[in-house]
C-alpha cells in the first residue's frame, strides 16, 4: 500500500512539472504509469489537447440520421411487442391515437378558421372567436353586455392577411362582457435600511373578462395573399 502510495505521488509530481513545463499538453507515458491501465500500451495514455491549426486535420464528429415518420402498422407492431396484455387487447385504437397526435399539422388556428390584433386601450390582443380574454377594466361595462371593438390592426386567415395602415377599416370585433373581477394580488415591498422603514401593500388590478364572438368587415380590405412555395423557400 506505502509502495502504491508512493508511485502515485512520484507519477502526479512528474506529470505537474510536465504541465508546467509545457501547459498545453502532458503525457501519462511514463513507465510508472503502467499501473493506471495494465491491458493498455503506455503511448494510449498521452492527452494533449486538438491543434488550432486549420491544416491539421480533425476528428470529424459523428452524424445522426433524421428518424422517419411511422406508419400506423408499425406503432401496431411496437405496441404489441411492449404490451403486458399480448394479443388480448385491440391496439388499433391506441396506434390511432398516437399517428394523429404525432403526425398533427404544425400550421393551425384551432376551432376557428380566422384571427385578429385588436387594441384594447394601450394593449394589442389576439382574439378567435370562441375564446375568452382578460382586458383592463372597460369602465361603464355590465355583465352580459355587447361591445364592440373597432381598433383592428391585423386579422388573418388560412390564405389571406389583412394588414392595417395602421388599421384595417370597416373591421370590427364582436364581444360579450362575461365577468368584472380583479387580478391576482401583487406584492409592493419597500424597504429602507437604517431607517426603520418598511411597507407591505397588496394590489389587486380590477380586470375585465370578455368573450369574442365574431369578427366582420374585413371583406372588402385589400388582403395580401400567403404563398406556400415563398413560406417552403423562407
Amino acid at each position: 500500500m506505502a509502495s502504491a502510495t508512493l508511485a502515485s505521488s512520484s507519477v502526479f509530481a512528474k506529470c505537474s512539472l510536465t504541465h508546467k513545463q509545457n501547459p498545453l499538453s502532458f503525457s501519462l507515458s511514463k513507465p510508472n504509469c503502467s499501473f493506471l491501465s495494465p491491458s493498455l500500451p503506455p503511448s494510449s495514455l498521452s492527452l494533449s489537447r486538438p491543434s488550432l491549426d486549420p491544416a491539421t486535420p480533425q476528428t470529424q464528429r459523428p452524424t445522426f440520421e433524421l428518424q422517419a415518420k411511422l406508419t400506423q402498422e408499425q406503432y401496431i407492431k411496437i405496441l404489441k411487442s411492449i404490451s403486458p396484455y399480448g394479443e388480448d387487447v385491440d391496439l388499433k385504437e391506441i396506434a390511432a391515437k398516437i399517428y394523429k397526435r404525432r403526425n398533427k399539422p404544425k400550421r393551425q388556428l384551432g376551432s376557428a378558421d380566422i384571427f385578429a390584433v385588436v387594441m384594447i386601450g394601450s394593449r394589442q390582443y389576439i382574439v378567435i372567436p370562441g375564446r375568452w380574454i382578460h382586458t383592463q377594466r372597460l369602465k361603464g361595462a355590465n355583465v352580459n353586455d355587447k361591445i364592440v371593438l373597432n381598433k383592428v390592426l391585423l386579422v388573418g386567415t388560412k390564405d389571406k392577411t389583412y394588414v392595417g395602415y395602421p388599421l384595417v377599416t370597416n373591421c370590427v370585433v364582436h364581444a360579450v362582457v362575461e365577468e368584472q373581477l380583479l387580478d391576482d394580488k401583487v406584492i409592493v415591498f419597500k424597504y429602507k435600511k437604517k431607517k426603520h422603514y418598511s411597507r407591505n401593500i397588496g394590489h389587486r388590478q380590477p380586470i375585465t373578462c370578455i368573450r369574442i364572438t365574431g369578427i366582420t368587415g374585413y371583406e372588402d380590405y385589400p388582403a395580401s395573399t400567403l404563398d406556400t412555395a415563398d413560406v417552403t423557400d423562407s
